[in-house]
């Protein structure tokens, strides 16, 4: 890539497509890739506003060279230092002579630690301003959005606000840059996907950080992934908040983990008597199928979740039991919760799911429905129960 892609003014982008990656963070799969998304401010002062991730770098700075047109790189501001964003920052330090590196002291700690650089810093805290002639930045520090260090950076002049992974999104940006030269149905699922999975856990910091910008004018939001939002800024911020308050579609997941198909025979069973419950948006998953950060997204869009595990060795299922694990390290919150499962010699699958139950402190909207051996018309009451309680819970108004 040759391009740069103007953002207003006198500030480009100056991201790269990664579709190489399979994992983010080497767990999430990158089934439709990501970009890192990075800014440069040509003023009288210039400025690089986070770099990219040094394995999908490119010619990189070669583009940055051809922006500078013979000026000098001032600062590199640097929001994030997670590698992903960080990852040119020492090829940058090194290539631009004199080059200054702006973060707070909690950056300057981890910049140290990764590319041993403890001169040519300036330290910034909250509402300190910097002035590159035309443009005025102002800081604005958000930590746990989603590293102790994170910070913002708001562009007086422009209105344009450089988030960080706040409002990022997975997915590769294929010839369209902003949000009204996308289709977003593409990238809400991607969106949600990212947010629930990397940002969810620090829900309560991103409605403080959301606290700070409200009042402030801006244009232009200019994430470190997915699109550059420049016509609705204000959809993405709606979501965000909308997500950090843990509130969700009318729906319910059911996620299922069966060996030899009796529990799936109930999840099926629950889907459907869900449905003549008046529910329409249900979605069941087999939790050996489906990769964890679609289901914890699909959680996070609907109110109602419901478990289901056969035992396992006196437990519950591995992979179920991981999806607990990860949903109480995600904090997730505000569901109605419903358990079911089967057995053939022994319990545990049920058991396991209810101290879940209640390490979560989730809404149980009925009895677990647990059924020893093979699933028949005689034995589905307790899934019956199941589905007209949330059914109820869900529609509530």
């Amino acid at each position: 890539m040759h391009y740069s892609v103007p953002v207003k003014g006198k500030v480009h982008w100056i991201g790269v497509n990664d579709r190489r990656k399979r994992l983010f963070e080497n767990m999430w799969p990158l089934d439709r890739g990501v970009s890192y998304n990075s800014y440069l401010i040509v003023d009288e002062k210039t400025a690089l506003v986070d770099t990219v991730e040094d394995r999908a770098a490119g010619n990189y700075i070669e583009r940055i060279e051809k922006l500078l047109d013979g000026k000098k790189l001032d600062y590199l501001i640097i929001n994030h230092m997670e590698p992903d964003h960080s990852g040119e920052v020492k090829a940058i330090y090194d290539h631009f002579e004199g080059v200054t590196i702006v973060g707070n002291v909690k950056t300057f700690k981890i910049v140290e630690a990764y590319y041993g650089i403890t001169d040519r810093l300036l330290k910034v805290e909250d509402g300190d301003t910097l002035p590159l002639g035309y443009h005025n930045l102002k800081f604005v520090m958000t930590p746990w959005v989603h590293w102790p260090e994170t910070m913002m950076t708001y562009d007086f002049t422009e209105q344009i606000i450089f988030t960080g992974d706040a409002f990022g999104s997975f997915g590769t940006l294929d010839g369209g840059i902003f949000d009204d030269e996308i289709n977003f149905d593409f990238f809400e699922e991607e969106m949600r996907r990212y947010y629930s999975n990397i940002v969810g856990k620090y829900s309560n910091m991103v409605q403080k950080a959301l606290a700070k910008l409200n009042g402030t004018p801006v244009n232009v939001i200019a994430p470190t992934h997915g699109p550059v939002w420049r016509e609705n800024p204000k959809k993405v911020i709606d979501l965000y908040d909308m997500w950090s308050r843990y509130e969700a579609e009318e729906g319910v997941v059911i996620v299922v983990a069966s060996m030899y198909g009796n529990t799936e025979l109930m999840a099926d069973y629950i889907g459907r008597k869900l449905n003549e419950n008046g529910v329409k948006n249900i979605r069941i998953h087999d939790v050996s199928r489906t990769h964890i950060s679609h289901l914890i997204n699909e959680i996070w869009k609907y109110k109602g979740v419901i478990l289901g595990s056969c035992a396992y060795n006196s437990e519950m299922f591995p992979l179920m039991e991981n999806l607990t694990r990860e949903l109480n390290h995600m904090k997730v919150k505000n569901k109605y919760l419903g358990i079911f499962g089967s057995y053939s010699w022994n319990g545990g699958g049920v058991k396991k799911l209810m101290e879940f139950a209640e390490d979560s402190e989730l809404e149980l909207v009925a009895e677990p429905a647990e059924i020893y051996g093979k699933p028949s018309e005689s034995k589905y009451e307790k899934c019956d129960i199941l589905a007209q309680k949330m059914a109820e819970k869900i529609l509530s108004k």
